[in-house]
């Protein structure tokens, strides 16, 4: 057994520790050294662990089994084959893996000090918070280490805009976009916390209603390695907000509503070039219900894809229910004026409120259902089976209502 395998092993053995610093890392070898050595100085007479949760494709594990090796603190590394739910998702998998309820969360790029791990261990012990973060905007705080003043108003848009779509769980909080906060893990209920990307607080905070305190943090600048900041996460993040406060179904109703603005924008695009209305309405309508399933795929039912079908043939029945609905719309539209005498604009809405209903489900329901799966002896079993009433009522129930604000 080589040393990245004894320390990948330790995973499972270690008992007992009064706190767990969990680290997830992605390619952040330069760091490890310097990271576990303030570690174990910030917490030196204390029972405590480090536990790094690694993506990485360089030699970062190996690294951290070499440093484990002297360390004067016992030192963990849980390597994960696949990065599910981003960073999000490497701190639930040391959630669970952590020795001790008192989980600490930083990253491991050393812009959070590890100097500053005692005092939120000594904040928590006074025992009015479930959650201690490090905040860079509070009281005696810094954000010298964000860099550029455009990464410092992106962050403190961000930050504005979480708050403000949750006003009553992040009343006190003043930087849920922190990666550096210390939780009680017996206070959260992990089967239930659904990370995409950076945020794991903002998830942890929304989803849970949690008792919080803080600390100034002066945010440091990265040492070594590079930013994992892009344009993606910061898509992943919007999305991400937007799920946590509205459910599954507002998303799909705002790729809807873009979808619907670019079809009025090719309808007038190839109006304007000579093309007759009926087949520029034609290519619009196909065009962004091909749009929106790509939208949907990354978007709305991301967490849904493992366990459904092929791309192939997810894609195909949503184009074919799609159409055969744009198909019936407009009929039963014009039937709606003929034999209740309302106006043709009331009967379209009514028509697009059913139509948005019944691609939503249909979506939930068949498009990304679990496939069946084949047993040990070979036959294919089937997937729980429910009534179509206690299937819809699921489908509503919890991507509609759930978190929300409490």
């Amino acid at each position: 057994m080589d040393a990245a395998d004894h320390a990948q092993a330790e995973a499972g053995e270690h008992v007992g520790a009064a706190v767990t610093v969990i680290v997830p890392t992605f390619n952040e070898s330069g760091n490890v050294a310097e990271l576990v050595a303030r570690t174990a100085a910030a917490l030196a007479g204390r029972d405590a662990e480090i536990l790094f949760v690694d993506d990485s494709t360089d030699d970062t594990p190996a690294e951290i089994a070499r440093v484990a090796a002297d360390a004067p603190i016992s030192v963990r590394v849980v390597h994960r084959a696949e990065n599910t739910g981003g960073l999000g998702g490497a701190v639930v998998v040391g959630l669970e893996a952590a020795a001790s309820d008192v989980c600490i969360v930083m990253d491991g790029d050393l812009q959070h000090p590890p100097e500053l791990l005692p005092a939120l261990l000594d904040r928590f012990a006074v025992g009015d918070a479930d959650v201690v973060a490090a905040s860079r905007y509070v009281g005696g705080g810094d954000t010298s280490g964000l860099g550029t003043a455009v990464r410092f108003g992106v962050s403190r848009a961000a930050t504005w805009l979480t708050r403000a779509m949750f006003p009553i769980r992040l009343a006190r909080s003043t930087d849920p976009m922190t990666g550096f906060f210390l939780v009680d893990r017996s206070r959260l209920d992990l089967p239930a916390l659904r990370p995409q990307g950076f945020k794991i607080l903002l998830e942890i905070l929304a989803r849970t209603d949690l008792r919080i305190a803080e600390m100034p943090m002066e945010f440091g600048e990265r040492r070594h390695g590079s930013s994992k900041a892009s344009m993606r996460q910061g898509a992943t993040f919007l999305a991400h907000l937007a799920r946590l406060r509205f459910g599954k179904m507002s998303l799909f109703a705002l790729i809807g509503l873009i979808g619907a603005v670019a079809n009025l924008a090719i309808m007038w695009g190839l109006t304007s070039a000579g093309v007759p209305y009926v087949w520029a309405a034609i290519i619009g309508a196909e065009v962004t219900i091909i749009g929106n399933f790509l939208l949907q795929e990354r978007f709305v039912f991301a967490d849904m894809r493992t366990d459904a079908r092929a791309l192939g043939i997810r894609f195909a029945t949503s184009f074919a229910f799609n159409n055969v609905e744009a198909a019936l719309r407009i009929p039963v539209m014009a039937l709606m004026v003929e034999t209740w005498h309302i106006s043709s604009v009331l009967a379209t809405a009514l028509s697009l409120i059913v139509a948005f209903f019944a691609r939503f489900l249909f979506h939930s329901l068949v498009v990304y259902a679990p496939e069946r799966r084949r047993k040990s002896d070979g036959s294919v079993g089937e997937p729980p089976v429910d009534t179509a009433a206690q299937r819809v009522i699921r489908a509503i129930d919890v991507e509609v209502m759930k978190p929300g604000e409490l």
